[in-house]
């Protein structure tokens, strides 16, 4: 595995070392067998005193310190897990009378070597897709300076299940070794050294080269789903040089045995990551498909539109009549907003007829799998009516929760909802939630959670009371159990970092904080902005992407606005973000003032004490409960 070294180091293991290269490391043997697989040459670790891969974790060590006689697990424990699971131990089981295990099967893993060809095979690949995925730099701004200056963390890429790597990141974490180009050589071709993961933020890794031990003057960060990131032992099938550090090549004289002991019990990265990356990021959605989606300008109905482009899931979307190609409207594929050909018809919701009598050559609806399926809903029993209110986050201005009304109830659980007090004559900015959405509350949801209200414009009964308004309005409250009450462990905290889409303007991603978290509802924040920009979005959002999302994927990444604009408050930043906010091209609602801490009086209405959990995962009791 190490073999590449002596080729470009030979100067290096003769000459001095510092008083720290005298500690004792057990040497490895002068030479490793070579193995020939598919004709190439693999330098593969199985001497006695060399390195081994566990057959049941993957963990690389020295291999006197494995157990079994063929050396083949790490532990006792991965040892008995692999015989527990084997089908050995399934039958003997059966002789003795005991029901057969569950785990009978284990998938057999393949020795190192194959896991090394298969890696070398794929990064072809990926490095064909970083070539034709280039990231747009964003001048002056960088995301490790960003978190390391001033301490941040990012939500980790756990948090988001439809991005790339978002349900198969593993057990990446501080600690991980991989090999990574060595910057701190004069050699004239390209080498590689082992670093390891001192941070993590998102993709983002911030690596130290080993031999460095605490001195962080060479620690950079990388995105580790690049294509210069491999796991330990990837120079070694591909044939490259490992080449320690100039700044450090003096400090041991046997860099192999340095490795062997540093590398020993450590955790790489998985054999098949780089295949996954790859997988993770091919989208099912192309261009000059055809799809539903909604009407930027009439919030109410749908229209028919083309998909230009596809980045990271990332849809741009141009209006079929749009001869110039320029009215287009970005979403992600996971996007409620969008739909399959024929949908607005087959649930009774409006749709703006093209003036295009056949399709344009070349496009194709997209086929109906393809979109998110919303959950099944029973409207058989009690179910929403026209008329009921409700509290729901404004589409115009995102950061508000408003009293709302169900306007009309569509098929499939849809409803067309809309904000009380600055609604459109013809209702042309009603819009539709499904019964499901997370963008929809009870009465008594803000108040309980205390998150401000925004009640009706031109309201004069301050503080807003929901018991008077609903005497008053002669209507009654949507029942609290056809809400959607189910909290996911969202694993968001926070203070935590982000990439998140402007839905005001959603072309731009930009730098943004969790600044608040309602169960699942997460307040984000824009770095550089003012708060009334803020945005109330879901914990599963597709516009919310992991630190690094935008590098990955080549989109553009928006910086916090600059310090001059958030210190003077000035009216060009100001006016710069309005004219973001108009991309609905409808008006933006007026905050209510504060909201007082008073719970509704009144003897149809109760609010279900005990713990608010305002910074939780967990699902307390933050509804309005119904009297009978």
């Amino acid at each position: 595995m190490f073999d590449g070294y002596d080729s470009c180091s030979e100067d290096t293991s003769s000459s001095s070392s510092s008083d720290e290269s005298e500690e004792e490391v057990a040497p490895l043997p002068s030479s490793l067998p070579i193995i020939k697989n598919n004709g190439q040459v693999y330098t593969y670790p199985d001497g006695k005193s060399g390195m081994a891969t566990c057959e049941m974790c993957g963990m690389v060590g020295v291999r006197d310190a494995f157990y079994s006689k063929t050396k083949r697990f790490c532990s006792v424990s991965c040892s008995r897990s692999y015989s527990s699971n084997s089908k050995k131990a399934s039958i003997l089981a059966r002789l003795q009378g005991k029901p057969p295990t569950k785990k009978a099967k284990v998938l057999q893993k393949q020795p190192l070597v194959a896991k090394l060809a298969a890696y070398a095979q794929y990064q072809a690949t990926l490095q064909n897709q970083a070539k034709t995925k280039a990231a747009v730099p964003v001048e002056g701004f960088s995301w490790g300076n960003y978190i390391n200056s001033n301490s941040f963390t990012a939500a980790p890429v756990t948090c988001f299940k439809h991005a790339p790597m978002g349900t198969c990141w593993g057990d990446i974490a501080e600690g991980v070794r991989v090999e990574v180009p060595n910057t701190d050589c004069s050699l004239p071709t390209k080498v590689f050294w082992i670093a390891g993961i001192v941070k993590l933020a998102g993709y983002n890794a911030l690596l130290r080269y080993e031999g460095f031990e605490n001195d962080s003057s060479l620690d950079f960060w990388c995105n580790i789903c690049g294509s210069d990131i491999h796991p330990v032992g990837w120079c070694a099938t591909s044939g490259k040089p490992l080449v320690p550090p100039r700044t450090i090549q003096h400090k041991y004289t046997n860099w192999k045995a340095f490795l062997v002991k540093r590398l020993t019990g450590a955790k790489t990265l998985p054999p098949d990551f780089s295949q996954k990356v790859s997988e993770s990021m091919q989208y099912p959605f192309k261009t000059s498909m055809r799809v539903e989606v909604v009407d930027k300008t009439h919030l109410c109905r749908t229209r028919v539109a083309v998909v230009e482009s596809v980045i990271g899931g990332r849809l741009r979307l141009v209006y079929e009549e749009s001869e110039d190609k320029t009215d287009d409207f970005w979403c992600h594929m996971y996007s409620p907003l969008i739909h399959h050909i024929g949908w607005s018809r087959s649930i009774g919701h409006r749709f703006k007829r093209s003036d295009i009598t056949k399709k344009q050559d070349g496009h194709f609806d997209a086929p109906p799998h393809l979109f998110m399926k919303v959950k099944e809903v029973d409207a058989a029993g009690e179910w929403f009516k026209e008329g009921m209110k409700l509290e729901a986050i404004d589409p115009l201005n995102l950061s508000a929760i408003c009293v709302a009304t169900i306007r009309k109830v569509l098929a499939d659980g849809y409803l067309m909802i809309g904000i009380d007090g600055s609604e459109a004559a013809d209702g042309s900015d009603w819009f539709c939630y499904h019964a499901t959405s997370p963008s929809i509350f009870p009465v008594g949801f803000c108040e309980i959670n205390m998150i401000e209200l925004t009640p009706p414009r031109g309201y004069a009964k301050l503080p807003f009371k929901w018991f008077d308004y609903l005497r008053e309005t002669d209507s009654i409250a949507a029942p609290v159990k056809l809400f959607n009450k189910e909290v996911p462990n969202h694993g968001f905290h926070v203070g935590m970092k982000l990439e998140a889409v402007d839905l005001m303007e959603p072309r731009l991603v930009c730098v943004a904080t969790v600044t608040r978290i309602i169960h699942r509802l997460l307040r984000i924040h824009f770095d550089g902005w003012e708060d009334e920009y803020d945005q109330w979005v879901d914990c599963e959002s597709p516009d919310l992407y992991p630190v690094g999302w935008c590098q990955l994927t080549g989109y553009q990444l928006q910086p916090p606005a600059p310090q001059s604009s958030r210190d003077s408050q000035s009216s060009s930043s100001k006016q710069k973000k309005k004219a973001k906010s108009q991309q609905y091209k409808g008006h933006k609602k007026m905050t209510s003032l504060q909201l007082k801490e008073e719970l509704l009086d009144g003897e149809e209405y109760s609010f279900l004490q005990g713990t608010s959990d305002q910074e939780s995962n967990g699902s307390a009791s933050y509804y309005i409960k119904q009297e009978p």
